[in-house]
């Protein structure tokens, strides 16, 4: 070892003694620098108060929903009349990215997307101006514009069922409008509440066309009669000197009795010609808990904000509401924050062991406890200090902060290990304490300042990735750059001060087996080295050939936005055809419920809960909350693999499980989802069925397809011939009066009875109008009073129309969704879909992604982007910081190896290729440059001193041997807990895990064997620094020289 003795000698210049930096410092006033990592960790525990726990950092897209209703409007009508003109309104509010529409029967549905970072508050009042500015372009009857920020398709966060033996369902239905929903809307960050199964109270008035007929009165008469019903004026106040007196004029009509004694024409009253009575409104849909019929409640959350907080607020309103009321009782049925709160205790656990595991690889490098001490104590600075950092920059302790955290505590311990090694190193050469502390820290000063540097290169970029993808992994990038910054730190400051109190020196020849088995491991790989470094050709051809290997696995790897997870929550949807009501899919819920019943049974299924009649009357869904995981055997995708079968074999709908993932961005299950575009409905058809030929006849990997698109809802037309109608003098108003009344209702007027608004709603009797030909034989009033069957002026077609039209980005469109065969990645579906429509669609028509696919295509080009751009800043970094390219080159040379390395891991753990795991990959740069950094620095030093290329890159290796093993070791095996993860969101912590366990174990060879190598190639092409530096003296010393013989 005497040789190496030199260059540590060789820094105990006169100079360096009154060298005042940091190392000097910390040994010089360690209480200072104790209290300065104090404060660091004080600020940590202060911030940790005021910090705010969410599930995934806030990348929600600014999203604001705008929806119509016009009663009795068929989808046609919608689309031409309302959503159109709406549409162009809220396109001209600027910062809009994206628009989707869809106009159904009555109602009309406007998706605005914002480019991310527009404030939504902002965002949502310019749409709800340019909104009102349109309205008075709107027919006449159009109800409830509404503007919420929110996506209307969301799916809601918490979902609540209310149960009551005592009330029926018009009170129940009361009380939840009244008493529990205002109180849940006042929650922060809740955008609204829907409501499932509710039906409400109505005056319903129902009219009997044929006593209609004999007393001569037409719909109009009766709904006129009716308008005046609620009769309540203010008419003023008497006043004199004394008093004053109120004046009330009433004769308001409030109770069924009431209303049928309301005059219609001279002697005839309602009652006379119509029934009167309060009832339920007609069912739009059913839900069911159990099997059990319910009101359901659904949270959605606002864009942006925190569900933990919103289920904490909604839990403790539901505890307020049940002590209120003795005989309804709420149940909270589901909960996505239960998976969140389950997900961040995982990954805390998992962090309590990464600790104890790199602890406790240090104590067996170390074979003592004072130098294994020292560097533990860098842990609790680093990783409490890191969470100032995260509420300074605004950001949350989420799956992803925590996760960063969890693989920064290998790399905090790095940088300590480095400097507290090279100090036991001096002492165990005989330096002291004090010294060996300071020259210690001094030697690796520059390579702990440069490998942090390079991280922090190679996490940044990572942050200002532009799409969903960078705004996801921004705080991930923060996080890691802020825990290394900080733990670089400590290493040169905290570390050297309690170095220069420790005895770190340790008995190398004290018999023992570690370290018999220490110093073989070192003369083999010395002796390997020398090897190597002999055959330098062959050992390059051999890594690049293996680099070209993993090349040619990556293209086989599967490529996919996010793994598959468990968020033990099944969703089944049931479609039927169009048309068929409520009552037909009530039963096909029954079916679905039998194909569950025996996973309730075992078990694997805790709750259902049931919608009939969600968004339309043909649409059923049931979710299905699953056991605990350590409850069941199976994950989420098993069963929903093992449910589709018996699921698709149900007749009368189309059926299918799915599971549900964390980042599901803008809609989108588990298919694929495009949106064909052009001028025309049936020209786009025309396109989709032939793209849905195509999937079905010519693709393996896509199957199932399904057209949003679908003329075979059943109309019936009534044409009006305008001519006949004006010659007889019928009214437009009065037909479309009675039609309405007769065929779907009329709400005519709000009667106020006891403080409660109850609509009076004008419709036929059952068992008046019940098919086509019944309408015929309606009357409205002509010229001279005369009655007119509606037959002699309207004509009545049945056709098939759309039951809904949907449009994006201003244009007519159709979505063709399609279900990808399971294991299939994302990636390959994608140009599936792009192949088959390249043959498939006409002219005039485009393709747009929607969903996953979308975000796919932007995350794949940003991460390419990323690389790069790591790359060549770590490239920069390093020129500036060697001051030397050839010494940068050398680092820059491995990391393609590095990367190669965690294919392999890859491929072999059958991991896909997906947003977490290429963020492993990223890292993995910055951790592969770290350790050349290690060997070259140091290789430099010593050719400084004189050495020649291959005696400083072997001596270099075998100096840096331990530290840079036990760095490896402590980052792989802190990456070990990751990997053996089970539970809520495991999928996502095992992709990261295998790429830095996997790829930085494999890695570490190259590390090893193939940087000398690539230094003995390269360095030779560079002079080390001290021949520049003893040029540029000499150069000055003439130029002194010449300037005195001047003088003289």
């Amino acid at each position: 070892m005497s040789r190496s003795a030199s260059p540590d000698r060789a820094l105990l210049q006169p100079p360096m003694k009154d060298r005042a930096d940091l190392p000097m410092l910390a040994v010089k006033r360690p209480l200072l620098i104790g209290v300065l990592n104090l404060l660091i960790v004080i600020a940590g525990i202060a911030a940790l108060m005021g910090v705010e726990v969410r599930e995934l950092p806030n990348v929600d897209r600014p999203i604001v929903s705008v929806t119509a209703s016009l009663p009795g409007a068929a989808p046609e009508t919608m689309d031409s009349e309302v959503t159109s003109l709406l549409e162009d309104a809220v396109a001209r509010v600027s910062g809009v990215r994206q628009i989707r529409a869809s106009s159904e029967e009555n109602n009309s549905r406007i998706r605005v997307e914002f480019n991310p970072g527009t404030d939504l508050d902002t965002a949502a009042s310019d749409v709800r101006e340019a909104v009102s500015r349109t309205t008075r372009d709107l027919p006449e009857r159009v109800e409830q514009v509404t503007v919420v920020k929110a996506d209307q398709d969301a799916q809601p966060i918490m979902t609540l069922a209310v149960l009551s033996d005592s009330y029926d369902q018009a009170s129940l239905t009361r009380l939840v409008e009244n008493d529990i929903v205002p109180e849940l809307l006042a929650a922060e960050g809740v955008a609204s509440i829907e409501q499932f199964g509710t039906r409400a109270r109505q005056m319903r008035v129902s009219v009997d066309p044929a006593r209609l007929n004999r007393f001569g009165l037409t719909m109009t008469d009766v709904a006129a009669a009716l308008r005046g019903a609620p009769f309540d004026v203010p008419v003023g106040s008497f006043r004199s000197d004394a008093q004053e007196l109120v004046v009330r004029a009433e004769a308001s009509a409030v109770d069924p009795a009431q209303i049928e004694n309301v005059v219609i024409s001279g002697t005839t009253r309602v009652g006379d010609v119509a029934q009167a009575d309060f009832a339920p409104a007609n069912a739009t849909n059913f839900v069911r808990l159990d099997g059990q019929p319910i009101v359901g409640l659904g949270v959605v959350r606002q864009a942006s904000s925190n569900t933990i907080e919103i289920s904490s607020a909604i839990r403790a309103d539901v505890e307020r509401l049940n002590a209120r009321f003795d005989d309804v009782r709420i149940d909270v049925v589901s909960d996505d924050a239960q998976f969140i709160r389950i997900s961040v205790r995982e990954v805390l656990i998992t962090l309590a062991f990464t600790i104890a595991v790199v602890i406790g690889t240090m104590l067996v490098f170390f074979r003592a406890w004072r130098p294994t001490v020292v560097p533990s104590a860098t842990i609790p600075v680093a990783l409490v200090g890191v969470i100032a950092g995260i509420w300074l920059m605004g950001f949350s302790i989420n799956l992803l902060t925590l996760l960063a955290l969890v693989l920064a505590t290998g790399l905090i311990v790095d940088d300590a290990i480095v400097v507290l090694e090279n100090a036991q190193r001096l002492q165990n050469k005989g330096l002291g304490r004090r010294a060996a502390a300071v020259l210690g820290t001094r030697q690796v000063f520059f390579a702990v300042v440069a490998t942090t540097a390079v991280l922090v290169s190679v996490f940044v970029p990572i942050s200002f990735l532009p799409s969903e993808a960078g705004r996801l992994f921004r705080e991930f990038g923060f996080v890691l750059a802020v825990s290394v910054i900080i733990s670089s730190f400590v290493a040169l400051s905290l570390v050297p001060a309690l170095a220069a109190k420790f005895d770190l020196a340790t008995d190398d020849s004290a018999p023992g087996r570690l370290a018999g088995w220490g110093h073989a491991a070192n003369h083999r790989y010395e002796s390997a080295l020398r090897r190597c470094l002999d055959r330098p050709k062959l050992v390059g051809a051999v890594s690049v050939a293996l680099a070209a290997l993993a090349a040619l696995l990556y293209t086989q790897l599967d490529n996919e936005l996010v793994p598959d997870e468990d968020r033990g929550v099944i969703t089944i949807d049931a479609t039927g055809p169009d048309g068929v009501g409520i009552d037909f899919m009530d039963g096909e819920l029954d079916e679905v419920e039998q194909v569950i019943a025996p996973y309730l049974a075992s078990g694997e299924i805790e709750s259902t809960f049931s919608i009939v009649g969600r968004y339309d009357p043909n649409r059923v869904r049931v979710t299905a909350q699953l056991a605990d995981w350590s409850e069941r055997d199976r994950s989420q995708t098993e069963i929903v693999e093992e449910l589709n079968p018996p699921l698709q074999e149900i007749p009368g709908s189309r059926t299918n499980a799915r599971g549900r993932g964390t980042l599901s961005f803008g809609g989108g299950g588990d298919g694929i989802e495009v949106a064909l575009t052009g001028a025309e409905y049936p020209t786009i058809y025309a396109s989709a069925q032939a793209l849905a030929t195509a999937i079905d006849t010519r693709s393996e990997i896509l199957s199932n397809p399904d057209i949003s698109y679908q003329p075979t809802q059943p109309q019936l037309s009534v044409q009006i011939d305008r001519q006949r109608a004006s010659d007889l003098g019928v009214e437009l108003d009065d037909l479309a009066q009675t039609l309405r009344a007769m065929v779907g209702g009329d709400d005519l007027v709000d009667l106020n009875v006891g403080d409660q608004a109850v609509p009076i709603f004008l419709t036929a009797q059952a068992v008046s109008v019940t098919n086509p030909s019944d309408l015929r034989n309606l009357y409205v009033r002509g010229s001279g009073g005369a009655l007119i069957p509606l037959s002699s002026v309207t004509v009545i077609e049945e056709q098939g129309i759309a039951a809904e039209l949907d449009r994006t980005e201003q244009r007519r469109a159709i979505e063709v969704s399609a279900d990808i065969a399971a294991g299939t990645p994302l990636r390959d579906a994608v140009d599936e879909i792009e192949r088959l429509g390249e043959e498939a669609l006409g002219p005039g028509i485009d393709m747009l992604l929607q969903g996953d696919a979308a975000s796919l295509e932007e995350a794949s080009s940003d991460l390419l982007l990323t690389y790069i751009f790591a790359l060549v800043i770590v490239f920069l970094v390093l020129v500036a910081q060697f001051e030397s390219v050839t010494s940068a080159l050398v680092v820059l040379l491995t990391i393609p190896f590095a990367l190669a390395a965690a294919v392999f891991a890859l491929f072999l753990s059958g991991v896909s290729l997906n947003i977490y795991s290429q963020i492993g990959l990223v890292m993995l740069i910055g951790l592969m440059a770290k350790n050349g950094i290690l060997i070259v620095e140091f290789a430099d030093q010593l050719r400084h001193q004189g050495r020649s290329v291959r005696e400083a890159v072997e001596e270099a290796a075998a100096i840096r041997l331990r530290p840079i093993v036990m760095t490896l070791i402590s980052t792989v095996l802190g990456a070990l807990p990751l990997i053996l993860a089970s539970g809520a969101g495991s999928e996502a912590r095992q992709s990261i895990g295998w790429v830095i366990f996997g790829g930085l174990g494999i890695a570490g060879i190259f590390t090893l064997f193939l940087t000398p190598v690539i230094y003995l190639a390269i360095a030779r092409y560079g002079n080390p620094r001290n021949v520049d530096l003893a040029r540029l003296h000499k150069e000055i010393d003439e130029v002194d020289e010449d300037l005195a013989v001047a003088q003289v």
